[in-house]
């Protein structure tokens, strides 16, 4: 409500306050979150170990000490490991950061170099560079493109009736919402602007629901079929693309593109429960294997 609202802009108007509270969270009470977690991953994986290469569930062989005899040790191979990436990592910023600092554009942006004019608006504004694929995704939101994603929803909807093994309860469930978004998506009911922000922050959540949506046998990609690299190796594109066309200004034809990867990205995440259950799986040793280079 309003009191919310004037607590957290600290002012009747977005003001210097609101700029300097926002500022504060993202340069200091973000970081220190993502310390605190990164704290206990570190603590996790010097407890109990890491995964291994070979995708063998490290909770079956337990050794006399507790630990799991298959987990990776965190000491000596990923404080070795991670000091080689943290090296490269700092060469390349320092490569950035005293001969290109501002990267063509895209780590600092062309706009921060124009004089301030509450007259004039740029004629592209565009996020940073990271967060552009899903911006593009937002872009590509258009009154045209929802029936396109309308119809894409029916046949996944058909799809899980004739090959999920969901419960019927499930099915029946999701065949609800799939109407009550169907209705919402038309022209009289919400605008596109709005399912745009839907699917963009539904482009940024599905990345966390990808441990239930592989289905896989098999944990490590050693072991699955070659076919599945070139998935991955499609949807990197579709995700490259986005990236690319978020930083460029809206044409007819980038929109188009930005549509059609848009559509592969999602496809990626919600068809992958049946494709990476097909083709033909290498078997999973039972203990950790060793091949010295």
């Amino acid at each position: 409500g309003p009191d919310l609202s004037l607590w957290i802009r600290g002012d009747y108007v977005v003001s210097d306050a609101t700029l300097n509270r926002f500022f504060a969270f993202h340069v200091i009470a973000l970081p220190l979150v993502l310390l605190g977690l990164v704290t206990a991953h570190l603590i996790a994986l010097h407890e109990v170990g890491s995964s291994n290469p070979d995708g063998v569930e490290i909770k079956e062989n337990i050794g006399a000490d507790g630990h799991p005899v298959d987990g990776i040790p965190s000491h000596p191979y990923y404080t070795t490991k991670d000091l080689f990436g943290v090296s490269v990592f700092l060469l390349i910023f320092s490569a950035v950061v005293f001969f290109a600092p501002e990267m063509g554009g895209f780590f600092l942006e062309y706009n921060n170099f124009l004089p301030a004019n509450s007259m004039q608006t740029p004629p592209h504004i565009a996020p940073v560079w990271y967060f552009t694929p899903f911006y593009s995704v937002l872009r590509a939101t258009t009154s045209d493109f929802l029936w396109v994603v309308m119809a894409a929803i029916v046949l996944y909807v058909v799809f899980i009736w004739l090959r999920s093994r969901l419960s019927f309860k499930a099915k029946v469930a999701i065949t609800v919402i799939a109407v009550l978004i169907e209705i919402g998506m038309l022209p009289q009911v919400l605008e596109a602007k709005f399912w745009g922000v839907v699917l963009f922050g539904s482009s940024v959540l599905i990345l966390a629901a990808l441990p239930w949506l592989d289905h896989s046998p098999v944990k490590s990609i050693r072991y699955r079929p070659s076919w599945h690299k070139y998935v991955y190796v499609v949807f990197a594109l579709a995700f490259l693309t986005l990236g690319y066309l978020g930083t460029q200004a809206p044409t007819p034809t980038y929109t188009l593109v930005a549509q059609v990867a848009t559509l592969m990205y999602f496809a990626f995440f919600l068809l992958m429960p049946w494709w990476s259950t097909m083709g033909t799986f290498k078997p999973v040793p039972n203990r950790v294997t060793f091949h010295p280079h």
